[in-house]
């Protein structure tokens, strides 16, 4: 009988959250109630909450009450950025967001997954990158170890396995660059 995956030998890496279970079931907690139960105006006591819990958030930085993060301390956030409704950013890695980008609503952003050719079924995480200016448009989903380019639109319902360039309209399953973004010098 071949074995695809043993989970009675699956481990985490150590120091694979970055705090310490205490920490993270506070965070949790938190995030479940303080931040979730926010009303949506309050965009600064989310940005508060987060920055409690070690993540990086710029100045001016909207995030909805139902945005989800696995592990704060692994979050930045660029000056003006949006987080749109229902957004998971998923960080067993860190995720990088840059100034004025919107992630909008539904969209996962995903660092971590399993190594199926291994019956340990191992755990890895691998960072997301998101330039300034991006647009991720409703319910795209980025993949472990992505890089997004400045200025990229995303556009809705793409999946996002590889690197895109900045500047480009792209979309897809996979996302795939189409032609370039339109631009303006303000």
């Amino acid at each position: 009988m071949t074995d695809y995956q043993r989970l009675d030998r699956f481990q985490l890496p150590p120091n694979f959250r970055g705090r310490s279970a205490f920490v993270v079931q506070l965070w949790w907690l938190a995030q479940a109630t303080l931040f979730a139960w926010s009303p949506q105006f309050l965009f600064g006591w989310r940005r508060f909450l987060l920055r409690l819990f070690g993540a990086n958030i710029g100045r001016e930085v909207f995030i909805r009450p139902s945005v989800r993060i696995t592990y704060p301390w692994k979050l930045t956030i660029g000056d003006y950025a949006q987080i749109g409704d229902d957004v998971e950013l998923y960080t067993l890695g860190e995720i990088q967001i840059g100034a004025h980008s919107v992630i909008s609503q539904r969209c996962y952003l995903c660092t971590g997954s399993h190594d199926y050719a291994r019956p340990t079924f191992d755990i890895y995480a691998q960072p997301i990158r998101v330039a300034e200016q991006v647009w991720l448009a409703s319910d795209v989903f980025v993949a472990p170890g992505v890089a997004i380019g400045k200025g990229a639109l995303v556009g809705a319902r793409s999946t996002v396995l590889h690197n895109l360039p900045g500047g480009m309209i792209c979309y897809g399953n996979p996302a795939e660059p189409i032609k370039p973004r339109p631009h303006s010098s303000l």
